[in-house]
Formats: C-alpha cells, sequence, structure tokens
C-alpha cells in the first residue's frame, strides 16, 4: 500500500473499507457519488477504487500499484478510464455526449469501463439530463464514480440513480493546530480551515496575499452592509469587483461572507463552536445583538442564492449589487 493510500484510510476508513467490501463481494454499483468538502481525498479515493477494480493483481482487496494496468492508470492512459472535468466554469452537454459515445463504442480492453466527473454539480442542465439518461440505461459493465462537495447541486434524479459515499471531514480543531504549529496565525488559520479540508491547501492559502485581501475585503463589506445600503454598494463597485473578477473567486468571496454571518448567528445562540474569524468575535458579536435570528438567516439565505444564481451567467456586478440589496431587505425584516 502506498503512503497516499494509506493516508486515505486513516482519513476516510469507513469509505475505503466500504469500497473494498464492494469489491471483495462482487457488489459494484453502476453509480456513485462521492460527496465531501474539498481536500477530503475524493479523487484518490476514485482512483483507488477504479485500479481496484481493474487490477490484475489485487491483494487483500488492494491494488498491487505495480501491474500494467495500475501503472497505465496511475499515468492517465489507460482506455478504460475517463475523466471528465469542468470545461472553464461548468461541464457542457457536448463533454458528456463524448463521454458516453466514448463509452458505449468497442475497442476497449477487456474488463469494467469507469468514468469520473470531477465537480459533478458544475454540470449545466444539458449536461446534467444527457448524463441521466446514460445512468437510466447503462451499457453493459460501466461504473459512474460523480465527485462533488455540493450534493444538493446535483439533479434529484441523477442522486437517485447513484450510491452516495459521504466523506468527512477532518477536525478543523486539528487543521488549526498544525497551521499554528507552521508559523500560521490563529485567525487565519480558523479562516482558511473553513475554506479547505486539505491542509498543504490549507496552508497555501494562509500564505498567499490575495487571499488575505479576500479576507480584509469580506470583512469590509459586512462593515460597509451595517453602516446603510449606499455605502456598500459603492464598495462592490470600487473594491469588490477590482479583486474579485472570476467566477470561482467570487464564489469564494460569497463563500467567506457566509462564513461571517454563521460566525454572528453562533455567537448569538451562545454556541461554542470554533469560528471562522476569531479576530472579529467583539465586532460580530456586538452585530448579532441589534439582529434577530430571523434577519440573520434572511442574510445568509440571500448569500446562498447568490451563490446560485453565479454560475447562470449572470453579470457579477448586478449579482453583488442584488445581493447587497437583498441582504439589506433581510435585516429590515421584523
Amino acid at each position: 500500500m502506498n503512503e497516499k493510500t494509506e493516508r486515505l484510510f486513516e482519513e476516510q476508513r469507513n469509505v475505503m473499507e466500504r469500497l473494498q467490501s464492494s469489491y471483495k463481494n462482487n457488489r459494484i454499483g453502476h453509480a456513485y457519488i462521492f460527496d465531501g468538502e474539498m481536500g477530503t481525498g475524493k479523487e484518490e479515493a476514485a482512483n483507488f477504487f477504479a485500479k481496484l477494480l481493474l487490477c490484475k493483481q489485487v491483494e487483500e482487496n488492494v491494488p498491487c500499484e505495480t501491474c500494467l494496468t495500475c501503472r497505465r492508470l496511475s499515468s492517465g492512459t489507460h482506455p478504460n478510464l475517463t475523466t471528465v472535468r469542468p470545461d472553464g466554469q461548468d461541464i457542457k452537454k457536448e463533454q458528456m455526449s463524448e463521454l458516453i459515445a466514448k463509452m458505449t463504442k468497442k475497442g476497449y480492453e477487456p474488463g469494467r469501463k469507469i468514468y469520473i466527473v470531477s465537480r459533478a454539480d458544475r454540470m449545466n442542465s444539458a449536461a446534467a439530463n444527457t448524463l441521466l439518461k446514460f445512468l437510466e440505461e447503462p451499457e453493459g459493465e460501466v461504473t459512474a464514480i460523480l465527485l462533488t462537495d455540493s450534493y444538493q447541486s446535483i439533479l434529484p434524479t441523477i442522486q437517485s440513480r447513484c450510491q452516495r459515499i459521504p466523506f468527512l471531514p477532518p477536525s478543523r480543531e486539528t487543521i488549526i493546530g498544525k497551521l499554528e504549529e507552521r508559523g500560521i496565525t490563529s485567525s487565519m488559520a480558523a479562516t482558511v480551515s473553513m475554506v479547505t479540508a486539505d491542509f498543504e491547501e490549507a496552508l497555501r492559502l494562509a500564505g498567499d496575499d490575495q487571499f488575505a485581501q479576500m479576507r480584509k475585503t469580506v470583512l469590509k463589506l459586512v462593515e460597509a452592509s451595517d453602516r446603510h445600503v449606499q455605502e456598500a454598494l459603492l464598495y462592490i463597485q470600487t473594491k469588490w469587483i477590482p479583486l474579485f473578477k472570476e467566477k470561482d473567486d467570487t464564489e469564494r468571496g460569497l463563500d467567506l461572507l457566509l462564513y461571517a454571518y454563521r460566525d454572528m448567528m453562533a455567537y448569538k445562540a451562545g454556541l461554542k463552536s470554533t469560528p471562522a474569524y476569531p479576530d472579529q468575535q467583539q465586532f460580530f458579536t456586538n452585530l448579532s445583538m441589534n439582529i434577530t435570528f430571523s434577519q440573520l438567516s434572511s442574510v445568509m439565505d440571500a448569500i446562498l442564492q447568490a451563490k446560485k444564481k453565479l454560475y447562470s451567467n449572470m453579470n457579477r456586478t448586478l449579482l453583488m449589487e442584488q445581493l447587497v440589496l437583498s441582504m439589506q431587505e433581510g435585516l429590515l425584516v421584523v
């Protein structure tokens, strides 16, 4: 067992043993959804499962890693494994049509055909419906593995045709402690541990100047929104839009904004959970004293709705302006 697989067994033992049991008992599903936060090892587990299903020299329910099949899978050259990733911001119908054509044509090596859809929640509606038809009528020995960190964004009709395998995130306290050992401040460690469960990615973000600027900008928007809606709208134009230029950046910004209001909700409820912004405790506590639970819920719902609209090609400036107005409405709800 290689080092990466050993780490997977340490962090996701239930998942890995479930995959091994499926193989051992020859109860391989035709479709799975691997659901978990970024950095929880979904893609590594999918590749392990693919090797397990195709390896010629499996020992104790673990692929050998040394046979020609395993080596070709590791190098990405095995014809029976295909991985689909977003083309730009989403996964398009053409990508799914090409995948299905590849899965159904002759000329493959003997054995099961496997396809992995990374960021499956990014399938546009046409792509999702194309995949759905194939899931309903799979041809031969074919296994789909859909990877997502947003299970609810996947069509319910697709969900119902897949086995859901949840991945547990590592303890935030563990990640924060490891980051602090590397010299990261407790405040930044708490924030990045909300963004990713992958320690290496968290460490990278903690040292990234752009991420630090994003964090600062989000907190300034919270301040501006508390003071006056016109000030918040001006801040969107002058500070937010120049920094959050791409959709991925905007999505991260919306997540960071959501974490701020979650902190307020936790302070208001007297919860002891680790906040995303411990350095803002006094400010958020003061804000929460003047906001009802209903108002906080309305604001967080507005942020979640903005995230959904983000990938509908809506103008990002307009999206953010509408969000600020929706947040203001939420704060006025009695």
